[in-house]
């Protein structure tokens, strides 16, 4: 009997090996969609579904400050969160608060709502982490990376008009105006968009919209070699529809304007107001129109973490799509803690391919701004999860990894001339001339820098940099070397 068990045991123990062996690194499983139950919240206890979907509704119940937090969650968290909260706020953030109903209804979504667990759970939340950042969340020795900047991408020194930054030969952005519906942590434009902080006292566009508007015509009928318009902001979910539909129609009516991309992290974040009736009917007019002069009409959307993909969402893509935008698709931000690993890629991926027809197009690297050095990851941990993510997706669903690197523009991860992997200074090349570089012989030879988060460095990298900070402040150029 003792030797049957030890070969059953035994037996027993390799087949467990085989299957260890043979399972893939990422099993695929579909899951559908669910909006979380926002009655589980004190505040909303007693909200219906018609006033959830309204998206006025929506946007008069924002999240604005604490006291505001307080009034939905309430002890739910524990004072400890509230003061974390109170520190960021006053000493770290960059962004306001600002955060509609639908967005803080997809952090700890199946969290028990005990307040211990619940306040564990809600701090380390993917979606919480980069929307209301607390101070425990910084990195405490480097906040910020010393080549951090406000306009990390320098995109208002490429304005040719006030919001129209031309950095790409055939590809334009325009800033309709400097407000969203919800504010993210690591904003790319947080010199520009939102209100200011105590530590971002934050630009604002001077001119009055309609003329900014009209000097963006202007520019791009004068400029046939722009072919493709992202429409940008801050949101334009945030422009009056009758004001944007003006605008979108004027674009069409420039018939060197062949691609048409309107920016907005409210698909995901605010999907009543792309459902609400006026603004599908204006939008299918766009549509309509785009499409009988051959244009390509797109929603660029922005979503970080599958929780943030609900049913809602998915009808309002669905909503978009039929009524004749060609594509959705999605450029999210790769940041650690919260999506910064081939399973939260790929659920996220599926769950945006497969559930709510948008298309995974980009993750881009956290840009170098003030206080996102917890959220960026290095360039090497950029190219191991552009390899983790092949081969599951189909190819064309397949986001691939982007570097946004200052003065060059967007590369592949794998893309870089030169890498000192030991003081994180990747150099890039570019293949075309920005508008501030036409004059410039060397602007096509140059190798341009990146700098990875220093505490991804090995100990003598970090030793470096510390050493770089000491020197800086006392005048000197140490970095002379190393570019």
């Amino acid at each position: 009997m003792t030797a049957a068990r030890r070969v059953v045991t035994a037996a027993t123990t390799v087949s467990e090996a085989v299957d260890e062996t043979s399972r893939q690194p990422y099993e695929y499983v579909r899951r559908e969609l669910v909006e979380p139950d926002w009655r589980r919240f004190p505040g909303w206890r007693d909200i219906t579904d018609a006033q959830w979907r309204d998206a006025q509704w929506q946007r008069v119940h924002c999240v604005k400050n604490i006291k505001q937090l307080r009034a939905v969650v309430g002890d739910l968290l524990a004072e400890s969160f509230y003061h974390d909260l109170v520190v960021d706020q006053g000493e770290h953030a960059t962004m306001s608060m600002l955060l509609p109903p639908q967005m803080l209804n997809t952090m700890a979504p199946g969290a028990d709502l005990g307040q211990d667990a619940f306040t564990k759970a809600f701090l380390a939340d993917p979606v919480r982490r980069y929307m209301m950042p607390v101070a425990s969340d910084r990195d405490p020795q480097w906040p910020n990376h010393p080549y951090s900047s406000r306009d990390s991408l320098h995109e208002a020194e490429m304005w040719v008009v006030e919001g129209l930054t031309h950095r790409y030969p055939t590809k334009v952005l325009a800033e309709l105006l400097s407000t969203c519906p919800q504010y993210c942590g690591h904003c790319t434009r947080m010199d520009l968009v939102g209100n200011s902080t105590p530590q971002v006292d934050k630009h604002r566009l001077a001119l009055k919209p309609v003329d900014r508007q009209d000097q963006m015509i202007d520019y791009l009928k004068r400029t046939p070699g722009v072919r493709d318009v992202v429409v940008s902001g801050g949101d334009v979910a945030n422009v009056p529809w009758h004001q944007l539909e003006a605008f979108l129609m004027r674009l069409l009516d420039i018939d060197t304007v062949r691609d048409i991309r309107l920016a907005t992290k409210a698909l995901a974040g605010l999907p009543q107001h792309w459902l609400q009736p006026k603004v599908v009917e204006g939008l299918e007019r766009v549509a309509r129109t785009a499409g009988r002069r051959g244009v390509n009409l797109a929603i660029h959307t922005h979503v970080n973490h599958v929780q943030s993909v609900t049913p809602l969402v998915a009808e309002a893509t669905r909503t978009a799509l039929e009524i004749g935008v060609r594509d959705v698709r999605n450029q999210g931000v790769l940041m650690r803690g919260v999506n910064a690993t081939p399973d939260d890629l790929l659920d996220l991926c599926f769950a945006l391919q497969g559930e709510a027809n948008i298309l995974p197009y980009y993750f881009y690297m956290c840009d170098m701004i003030p206080g996102a050095e917890h959220w960026r990851v290095a360039v090497w941990e950029a190219q191991q999860l552009q390899h983790a993510i092949m081969g599951y997706l189909p190819g064309y669903a397949t986001p691939r990894i982007i570097c946004d690197v200052p003065y060059v523009g967007k590369r592949w991860v794998h893309q870089l001339a030169e890498y000192d992997t030991e003081r994180g200074i990747s150099y890039w090349t570019k293949n075309y001339r920005t508008g501030i570089e036409r004059a410039d012989p060397d602007a096509l030879g140059r190798k341009y820098p990146y700098y990875d988060p220093i505490a991804t460095l090995p100990e003598a990298g970090q030793k470096w940099w510390a050493d770089y900070e000491s020197a800086a402040g006392e005048g000197t150029d140490p970095l002379g070397d190393a570019e």
